[in-house]
């Protein structure tokens, strides 16, 4: 999993040659805590289809206003350099696993 800030967001996430779910969280989130390892799970999963990014929030204020990331947690889903997809609040394992398989496209 890569970490990323507001000095590196452009060429960890929109240059990236491959597709990139961006997790934003923070230390006093408990939501954003236990969806944590499952998270890294995720990064298994889809290693080599899916970068998994995730963003400390209020280390990256910056981003966050940038990006209109106004809770916690916040999954960001990138392709191609655009956003494409946004899960926020009440987040589930499923609904980010379901969000990945529809940007990635069948067959994939």
């Amino acid at each position: 999993m890569t970490e990323v800030t507001t000095e590196n967001f452009d060429q960890e996430v929109v240059k990236s040659p491959q597709p990139v779910l961006v997790d934003f969280w923070g230390p006093q989130c408990g939501p954003c805590l236990a969806l944590m390892p499952q998270v890294e799970t995720l990064s298994e999963k889809f290693e080599g289809r899916v970068k998994i990014a995730k963003v400390e929030a209020p280390k990256s204020r910056r981003l966050c206003l940038n990006l209109k990331v106004m809770g916690l947690p916040t999954f960001l889903l990138f392709k191609e350099g655009k956003e494409v997809n946004r899960l926020t609040g009440n987040v589930t394992m499923r609904l980010i696993e379901e969000a990945l398989k529809k940007m990635l496209g069948p067959g994939d």
